[in-house]
């Protein structure tokens, strides 16, 4: 994991995630979103990491593609629990911009995965 910077900030993501779900869980008493925020926000991490263990390119581009989507999910969940009220602007605005890097990551590792994968090889 050392040597890919996405992964170790998709940990760090997952990590913030799961702490942010103990909270809303203990202090807000909010558990049905949390949940679901849990399995997406901590998903991303683990469908890079098995991106990377992949059996082709085309499995690689396939496992990002699915984190892709996971933050994507992720970021409806973060606005669904400012909306309510449930974390603050200022606790969203954080996780927001957390998730929206990674997305961001994502996105362009899927497009370089897939120009390399349209090229010929010699």
């Amino acid at each position: 994991m050392n040597d890919k910077p996405i992964l170790q900030k998709a940990f760090r993501f997952a990590t913030r995630i799961a702490n942010m779900y103990k909270y809303l869980c203990d202090k807000k008493k909010e558990h049905t979103v949390s949940k679901q925020i849990l399995r997406s926000g901590t998903s991303v991490g683990a469908n890079i990491s098995e991106g990377y263990c992949a059996s082709s390119k085309k499995d690689f581009i396939a496992k990002f593609h699915i984190a892709f989507k996971e933050c994507e999910e992720t970021l409806y969940w973060l606005k669904l629990l400012k909306e309510t009220k449930a974390i603050t602007e200022l606790q969203y605005k954080s996780m927001h911009n957390d998730c929206h890097e990674l997305v961001k990551l994502i996105s362009s590792t899927i497009k370089t995965s897939k120009n390399n994968l349209a090229k010929p090889s010699c």
